[in-house]
């Protein structure tokens, strides 16, 4: 589905903080993307949706190398989905006129449709549904993120810390939509995330990353299963 080889990246000519990133994710998975601030996951997903151009090494979606191809045609031609950590949302704009940027290039009957469709999947948005979106919660903002994203079909989807700000009760809730996002809709998911565990339990795969490169990789359980890994990489002693 999405395969990273030796990709170096970054924001300035002098720096580079992707540093020879490899990695993948198959249709149909959810990946996690695990480490400490500054290694690099952030940069990763800015780099494969097109706001940074590696400076070496390739992203094939597909098959089909995309490097070089920059966000609005990743999003419109090549069936990337992104959704940024902060400020993901239009405030002063209602629920549906955040669905209607999500599909503003789609033909206005099947924006209409998908809209309904993915009312249904998330009910709080059609509880809401002409509401500003300032009127919601965290959880309800990242739900609405969520769905804009989803507008257009992606087949990949990226997720940078979902989670971020959330109590966690709706932090819980919030991964209960993404795991719905990849029952309903077979889209992959590649997700940044700072709680660990949480995210590991709806996760197949995950990736550690340290300073720019992959650290350590393996399948969600056995990751969570191994008390070194637990200890070093993901906050905490097994219990």
């Amino acid at each position: 589905m999405i395969e990273v080889q030796n990709v170096v990246a970054g924001y300035t000519s002098e720096v580079d903080i992707l540093r020879g990133m490899t990695l993948q994710a198959r249709k149909n998975e959810i990946v996690t993307l695990l480490g400490p601030n500054g290694c690099g996951k952030s940069t990763l997903l800015k780099t494969i949706v097109g706001f940074l151009t590696p400076r070496s090494g390739g992203i094939t979606l597909d098959g089909k190398d995309v490097s070089r191809l920059p966000a609005h045609h990743k999003v419109r031609h090549c069936g990337v989905g992104f959704v940024p950590q902060t400020e993901n949302v239009f405030s002063a704009l209602t629920i549906r006129e955040n669905l209607q940027v999500g599909g503003h290039y789609m033909a206005k009957a099947d924006a209409a449709q998908r809209m309904q469709e993915l009312c249904t999947l998330y009910p709080i948005l059609a509880k809401k549904f002409n509401a500003p979106a300032a009127s919601m919660s965290g959880g309800e903002r990242q739900i609405l993120a969520l769905a804009r994203a989803l507008m257009p079909r992606p087949k990949l989807l990226l997720l940078d810390e979902p989670s971020a700000g959330l109590s966690p009760k709706v932090l819980l809730e919030v991964f209960e939509a993404i795991q719905a996002v990849r029952k309903q809709e077979g889209v992959t998911i590649l997700m940044v995330e700072q709680n660990a565990m949480e995210a590991l339990r709806i996760s197949d795969r995950a990736y550690v990353l340290s300073m720019g490169t992959v650290a350590l990789t393996g399948d969600a359980a056995t990751l969570m299963a191994d008390p070194q890994v637990r200890e070093l990489y993901l906050g905490g002693r097994a219990t």
